[in-house]
C-alpha cells in the first residue's frame, strides 16, 4: 500500500455529532478536487462539536479511516481536521503599519496582518483563523490586493476565528491516537462555505449554514469577505428528539422517520396520507398521519432558522453603521446533513424573506455521486481548502527557489568579473 504524501493527496477528517466522515482526494490540473476514498462512520462519543467519550470517538475514526484507506489504495498520515462548538467565536480588527518603500511589498502585507491579529483573546481561547477582509492605502479603501501599489500607510482589516484550547486539543488528541498528525485545524462553518459557496455570492453577499446533528456553523459574507462566523449548539437532534418525544418511540427510530417521511412545511402534505411508527418496549407499532409528523417538525426548523436571523440582523446592523455592504442579495444556503428535509427552502424563506437554496459541493469529482450531497460538505470543503493552502505553499516555494536562482546568477557573474 502507498503512501498518500508519495502522491501528494489530500485528506480531510470531519468528526461530527452525527457522523465521522474521512475523504482522500486529489488536486486534478484544472483545480477539480477528485475524491478516491470515503470513509463513514456513525458518531460515537461527540455531542454538539465536542468529545465527552474519547476512546469511543478514537474507534470511529480509525474505523472512517481505514475505509477510506481501502477504497483509495493508500495509507494516509495526516489530516485536515474540521472543529465546531460553541466555544468557537470570532471578532474582525484592524492594523496599521507605515509603508517600508515607495510601494507595498508582502513583508509590509504580513506585518500590517501581524498588527490586526495582535489582540488580546479571551482566557484559554487561541487564534484558529485570521482570514483578510480587504486593506486600505491613505484614502484609497477596499483594496483586495495591495502589493505594488504606491502610498505612505496602510490599513488591513481582517476576521479573526478563535477556539477554546482544551476542546481542540481533545479532538486532536483522538486523532492522533490514531497514529495520525493534523495538518491543519480548520472551523466547519469555514469549510463548508469552501465546498458550496460561487466567487459571486460572497461578492454579493450570502450567508451559508451548515446544519448538522448537534449544531449550526454560520458563516456570513459581503463584499467578498468572510464578515462573521458563529456557531448554534442546536440543529438535527433537537428535531429528531422532539419526534422520538411526540410519537413515544425511540431515537434512533425518531431519525428514520424524519429523514424517510419528515417535511419541514405541514401545508406541502396531502391530508390522509399515513406512516407506520414503531413503538418502545416491545408494543406494536402504530399508524399516525404524516401531517402530524410535519407539525411537530415545521415549528422546531422555523426555530432554528430564527435563531440564525437573528445573528444575521445583529450583524448588518453594525454593518451598516461602518458603512460597510451589508445586503445579502445572493440569500442565504443551506447545507449539512439536516438540511436533506422536504420542504425545508419553503420554509426558510418564510423566516428569511429572500431567497434560499439547499446547497451540494462544487468543484467535485468523485468515485460516487454521493459525495456531493449536503451532508459531507464540511469535509469537500477541507479538501479545497487543503488544495489552496497546497497551491500557496508551491508559490512559496516558487518563490524560494527563483530567489535562490536570481542569486546563483549574480554570484556567477560576480566570480566572472573578478
Amino acid at each position: 500500500m502507498i503512501k498518500a504524501s508519495d502522491k501528494k493527496l489530500l485528506v480531510g477528517l470531519e468528526i461530527g455529532t452525527a457522523k465521522v466522515a474521512t475523504m482522500i482526494g486529489e488536486i486534478l490540473p484544472d483545480g477539480i478536487v477528485n475524491v478516491i476514498g470515503l470513509g463513514y462512520c456513525p458518531s460515537r462519543g461527540m455531542d454538539k462539536g465536542g468529545v465527552n467519550n474519547l476512546e469511543s470517538v478514537i474507534k470511529c475514526v480509525q474505523y472512517s479511516i481505514n475505509q477510506a484507506e481501502l477504497m483509495a489504495g493508500c495509507q494516509i498520515s495526516s489530516v485536515y481536521l474540521s472543529l465546531s462548538g460553541k466555544h468557537i467565536s470570532c471578532k474582525n480588527e484592524i492594523g496599521m503599519v507605515p509603508i517600508s518603500e515607495e510601494e507595498v511589498t508582502q513583508s509590509d502585507v504580513d506585518n500590517v496582518v501581524h498588527i490586526a491579529k495582535s489582540v488580546r483573546v479571551r482566557d484559554e481561547h487561541r487564534i484558529l483563523h485570521v482570514i483578510p477582509q480587504d486593506y486600505a492605502i491613505d484614502y484609497q479603501e477596499g483594496i483586495k490586493n495591495p502589493v505594488g501599489l504606491s502610498g505612505v500607510r496602510m490599513q488591513a482589516k481582517v476576521h479573526l476565528i478563535t477556539c477554546h484550547n482544551d476542546m481542540a486539543k481533545n479532538i486532536v488528541k483522538a486523532v492522533e491516537r490514531c497514529g495520525l498528525q493534523v495538518d491543519q485545524l480548520i472551523f466547519s462553518g469555514l469549510a463548508s462555505s469552501h465546498a458550496v459557496l460561487t466567487e459571486d455570492e460572497r461578492e454579493l453577499g450570502v450567508c451559508v449554514v451548515d446544519l448538522g446533528g448537534g449544531t449550526m456553523d454560520i458563516a456570513i459574507y459581503t463584499a467578498g469577505a468572510l464578515r462573521h462566523t458563529k456557531v448554534i449548539p442546536y440543529a438535527g437532534n433537537v428535531v429528531t428528539s422532539d419526534i422520538a418525544y411526540a410519537f413515544g418511540t425511540p431515537l434512533s427510530d425518531a431519525e428514520i422517520i424524519k429523514v424517510r417521511y419528515g417535511c419541514a412545511l405541514e401545508s406541502l402534505i396531502s391530508k390522509g396520507e399515513n406512516i407506520e411508527v414503531p413503538s418502545v418496549g416491545g408494543r406494536p407499532p402504530r399508524i399516525l398521519q404524516r401531517h402530524m409528523l410535519a407539525e411537530i417538525i415545521e415549528p422546531r426548523y422555523i426555530e432554528l432558522m430564527m435563531l440564525v436571523n437573528k445573528e444575521i440582523l445583529q450583524l448588518q446592523s453594525q454593518l451598516r453603521q461602518l458603512n460597510i455592504k451589508h445586503h445579502l442579495a445572493a440569500g442565504i444556503v443551506l447545507t449539512g446533513g439536516a438540511s436533506l428535509i422536504d420542504g425545508l427552502s419553503a420554509c426558510a424563506q418564510k423566516v428569511f424573506h429572500t431567497q434560499v437554496r439547499i446547497a451540494s459541493s462544487i468543484n467535485t469529482n468523485g468515485v460516487t455521486d454521493d459525495i456531493k450531497r449536503p451532508h459531507y460538505s464540511t469535509v469537500i470543503g477541507l479538501l479545497h481548502y487543503g488544495k489552496e493552502s497546497h497551491l500557496n505553499n508551491e508559490v512559496d516555494i516558487e518563490k524560494g527557489i527563483t530567489i535562490k536562482g536570481w542569486i546563483r546568477k549574480v554570484n556567477n557573474w560576480l566570480k566572472k568579473e573578478f
